[in-house]
């Protein structure tokens, strides 16, 4: 059971609504955590009380309330109140570490199906499944590249999580993670699987003003993140075709404009802007050539992972990289 140590935190504001449905999926799993820690980042609704109730009969489930700060800051605010959670506990007594929003609902084998990705890929260092979003008729998919772990549920190997350097405590801290994991010689996934299906209960985007204003702020993030003019586009152009239809697609060339025109702050790392924008045109023109980052080793092969030189010296046998 020790490759079942798991650890989950929850930054939560005004959830009342949805965090009920969450708790219910969680208290369900055939693989529960060893603790679960909800961070109430200064909810105005019955958010903690509710939690306090789900604490009460779960010694596993605990409620860490934080000063209210007046307003829901998205992006770097989520991680600050997920740092706080993670300040709680010992990372080094858990194999893995997940962040997890306070508005969703999955199938009772969701932890235990994700655990077994990560047994079978030595490599796999993030991965969630896809997310669904009910438009009133019907759940739909949310199309995200699968080399992404989704937002809403990443789950980490500890020994990748500390590798990266965590998140980021700013907007696009969960794309910037993931292209971190490549350079660092780790695969980042979200697998077609609908045992890890995982159900908004709010629109992606919408838990602050609006879901345009979400659009803006993606397009403002993939600038700061460093994103390519000719992806940022690509991006803007693919997003029309999913509601709201057409005009979200505008606001994230709106949001990653006006970042231009106004020479907004960009992630200060360069040789991660440089990958980042390679990966970007390779996706856009297939022969476009990737230069190695520094983390692979002389042969052009990835940087070893800890864990496979663990694995290598107790023998254990492993398996090839999981494809769906």
């Amino acid at each position: 059971m020790n490759a079942r140590r798991y650890a989950v935190i929850t930054p939560v504001r005004d959830e009342a609504k949805y965090i009920q449905s969450t708790i219910d999926s969680m208290v369900a799993q055939t693989a529960l955590p060893k603790v679960w820690i909800i961070v109430d980042d200064g909810s105005s609704d019955e958010t903690p009380q509710v939690v306090k109730r789900a604490a009460c009969q779960y010694h596993w489930i605990r409620l860490h309330q934080r000063p209210d700060r007046g307003y829901r800051q998205v992006g770097g605010g989520v991680i600050e109140a997920f740092y706080d959670g993670l300040s709680l506990i010992d990372l080094d007594a858990f194999d893995y570490v997940c962040k997890l929003d306070g508005d969703l609902k999955f199938g009772a084998t969701h932890f235990e199906r994700l655990i077994g990705k990560f047994e079978a890929d030595e490599r796999l260092g993030s991965a969630s499944g896809k997310c669904f979003d009910w438009t009133g008729r019907a759940w739909i998919p949310l199309r995200t590249n699968d080399r992404f772990s989704m937002g809403a549920c990443k789950f980490y190997r500890t020994t990748c999580f500390r590798d990266i350097g965590g998140f980021v405590h700013t907007v696009m801290w969960d794309g910037i993670d993931c292209h971190r994991c490549r350079m660092k010689g780790w695969e980042a996934r979200s697998f077609h699987d609908t045992e890890l299906s995982l159900y908004e209960l709010r629109p992606m985007g919408s838990s602050d003003k609006s879901v345009l204003e979400g659009r803006l702020r993606w397009g403002r993030g993939q600038y700061f993140m460093g994103t390519h003019g000719l992806y940022a586009l690509a991006i803007a152009c693919y997003r029309m075709f999913e509601r709201p239809f057409v005009i979200g697609g505008l606001c994230i060339l709106a949001g990653f404009i006006s970042a231009w025109l106004c020479r907004a702050e960009r992630y200060d790392d360069p040789e991660f802007r440089r990958c980042l924008r390679q990966w970007q045109l390779s996706r856009l023109f297939p022969f476009h050539r990737i230069t190695r980052p520094h983390s692979a080793d002389s042969t052009g092969e990835p940087r070893k992972t800890p864990s496979s030189r663990s694995n290598r010296k107790r023998g254990s046998a492993v398996t090839a990289t999981h494809r769906s």
